[in-house]
């Protein structure tokens, strides 16, 4: 296992946990292949809708690569875990580049609808490339739990900073340029970045013997994880989808903003204390400053009022975040890693759905207003799921 190098610095954690050997190449890698993550959806509303002139038709295809994702992502972890990360993880991304081709073309030659679909459905083979990295920091830093939170800090904060850079650089290709610049670039970055990540092969985990272990969902504690993982997926998408209708979607910036500099300020501090405990102050938290934005929707129409509970309130979800993975790393089977942090994925990505549509739904028949009542309950709704999983676990 490689170690931390002796001249290290002793000050910030961070800068303790990138002078880990390898671990920058690997970084700008996983970096580079996760922007695109907050590309295409946004590009592929952009592409279809400017061409068929139909939102309706944009947000099905999309919400059919949602789903397929959610079928195939646990799929490739496994595969992953059984093979090793670049063996699998490069076939796997090129599969899911040629499906972001598939549908530029299909688009932009006006092909039959169904293919739009198919072409979606495609891309699922993208393999979890946050999950994977977090899976080398937990190889070369089993032995120090303390680094482990670091960099499980680093890497949600990389997540906010991918999506909340990914829309605003989509929109701008597409807008500035043609309407498929954006799924185009994104499938570029996607294969460079998987590239590189791949090619660190001294940091890779190495592949544990094959077993017939049981999938993680079997593993005590889990479900009521996943669970939990769901709803708090849901407030994520309420809260985008009822912020974009009322105010925009450029005071969602602030909502990502706000986690990214709570995720690294946490990622600073050594929380001690059981973690279970610990998830439930963090969901506790995420419901009361879900609510501010509600407050500040239903007494004043300032949008800078509405920024700043916003920024508020995105400080309690990279926290929550961190947590419930370091909890994932916790209770799945090393030789299992990257399945189950794929799994608290794929619940988290189909909460964000489900937040979604009954967002939408509250916003059509009862405003924006209302609306924001739905990221505040989907929060309550997660404390409780991981209250009653922990009295049982």
């Amino acid at each position: 296992m490689l170690q931390k190098t002796a001249s290290a610095p002793v000050g910030n954690p961070y800068l303790r946990l990138l002078a880990t050997p390898g671990a920058r190449a690997f970084t700008a890698g996983t970096l580079l292949a996760r922007l695109p993550m907050g590309m295409f959806s946004v590009s592929a509303v952009i592409m279809i809708a400017g061409a068929h002139g139909s939102y309706a038709l944009a947000g099905a295809v999309t919400a059919t690569g949602l789903a397929a994702t959610a079928v195939v992502a646990p799929w490739t972890a496994r595969l992953v875990d059984r093979h090793g990360q670049a063996r699998i993880a490069v076939p796997a991304t090129a599969l899911s580049a040629l499906g972001s081709l598939a549908l530029l073309l299909c688009v932009h030659y006006d092909a039959p609808v169904w293919t739009l679909f198919a072409a979606y459905a495609a891309t699922a083979t993208a393999p979890n490339t946050g999950g994977m990295s977090r899976a080398r920091w937990a190889h070369l830093h089993q032995d120090d739990p303390a680094a482990r939170h670091t960099a499980n800090s680093f890497e949600q904060a990389a997540d906010e900073l991918c999506f909340m850079l990914g829309p605003v650089l989509a929109a701008t290709l597409c807008g500035a340029l043609f309407p498929e610049a954006g799924t185009l670039t994104g499938a570029i970055l996607l294969m460079t970045g998987v590239l590189i990540f791949a090619a660190q092969r001294a940091t890779e985990p190495p592949v544990a013997p094959r077993t017939h272990a049981a999938s993680p969902l079997r593993t005590p504690g889990m479900p009521a994880l996943l669970a939990a993982f769901l709803a708090t997926g849901a407030v994520f998408g309420a809260l985008e989808l009822v912020s974009i209708a009322h105010a925009g979607g450029a005071v969602l910036a602030l909502q990502a903003g706000g986690s990214c500099v709570a995720g690294l300020l946490y990622g600073s501090l050594r929380p001690a204390g059981d973690i279970r405990r610990r998830l439930l102050l963090c969901l506790a938290a995420m419901t009361v400053l879900m609510s501010l934005p509600l407050i500040a929707a239903a007494t004043t129409d300032s949008l800078l009022v509405l920024a700043g509970c916003l920024l508020l309130a995105g400080a309690a979800t990279a926290p929550t975040m961190v947590t419930a993975m370091t909890l994932v790393q916790r209770l799945t089977p090393q030789a299992q890693l990257n399945e189950g942090m794929t799994l608290a994925v794929t619940a988290l990505l189909g909460g964000v759905a489900v937040g979604s549509a009954v967002g939408g739904r509250l916003v059509e028949h009862s405003g924006t207003v209302t609306g924001y009542a739905a990221p505040m309950c989907a929060a309550a709704l997660a404390l409780v799921v991981a209250a009653a999983g922990t009295r049982r676990a």
